[in-house]
């Protein structure tokens, strides 16, 4: 009997055309699959009917894996392998992995001689970096900046200081209710010849990739990115 797997399925990042974003053999794989570890299980669901409407979501299993997830949950998570089922690992947006709790999974599903497949699928980290015209030789992605006190603006000019020295891009993602506080921050922060690139609702139809020194930034309004998935990216 073939060994089961461990796939590790991307989800959209917006509200866009599935078929323009995903291979058919991700179709293909999703609909054998019926046990699923899942970010959210509402939005797991909701992706799942998308992805092949004639699916019976009742049928299927559901196991939660996010950041309140215990260690000692993932064996029983993966038990299903065990008998010849193969797992797919849905995160909330974009890739399974990345920024993301499925990366502590898949780690222990390599531990425990599992094998793992990863689908074809949006990343927004890679979509911004591609995007931005910004040193794609040498970049960083550095996640969520702290927001406690004078944090984030240490930590930005940390991050500048290394950007300027190894001409290397630094990637960021905030919660999206604090995009503009973070927009500004930068602003107030970073020198006016660092070009920062804003790249928000990848893959909608609403789209927004600009990339513009800190001192054209500051010349015009502020983008509309509040309570949207936004990647900031800089190189100074």
């Amino acid at each position: 009997m073939t060994q089961a797997k461990l796939y590790l399925i991307p989800s959209p990042m917006g509200e866009s055309d599935l078929k323009q974003i995903f291979p058919e053999n991700n179709w293909m794989v999703i609909s054998r699959i019926k046990y699923f570890i899942v970010e959210n299980v509402r939005t797991a669901r909701r992706f799942l009917k998308l992805m092949d409407k004639n699916i019976n979501i009742d049928e299927l299993h559901f196991e939660v894996l996010d950041k309140r997830t215990q260690f000692e949950s993932y064996s029983q998570f993966l038990e299903p392998i065990k008998n010849g089922f193969d797992i797919g690992v849905i995160s909330e947006a974009g890739c399974p992995g990345v920024a993301d709790p499925g990366a502590e999974i898949t780690l222990f599903a390599h531990q425990n001689n599992i094998t793992v497949v990863p689908l074809v699928g949006p990343s927004s980290i890679l979509i911004a970096q591609m995007s931005s015209g910004l040193n794609g030789q040498s970049f960083a992605f550095n996640g969520y900046l702290p927001i406690k006190g004078d944090l984030p603006i240490k930590k930005l000019r940390h991050f500048e200081a290394r950007s300027k020295q190894e001409q290397q891009t630094q990637i960021f993602i905030e919660a999206p209710y604090r995009n503009i506080q973070l927009l500004q921050t930068m602003l107030k922060t970073l020198s006016p010849n660092t070009k920062l690139c804003i790249a928000s609702d990848l893959t909608s139809k609403q789209e927004f990739i600009k990339t513009k020194t800190i001192g054209q930034w500051k010349k015009e309004p502020l983008p509309s990115i509040h309570k949207i998935p936004t990647i900031f990216l800089f190189l100074a």
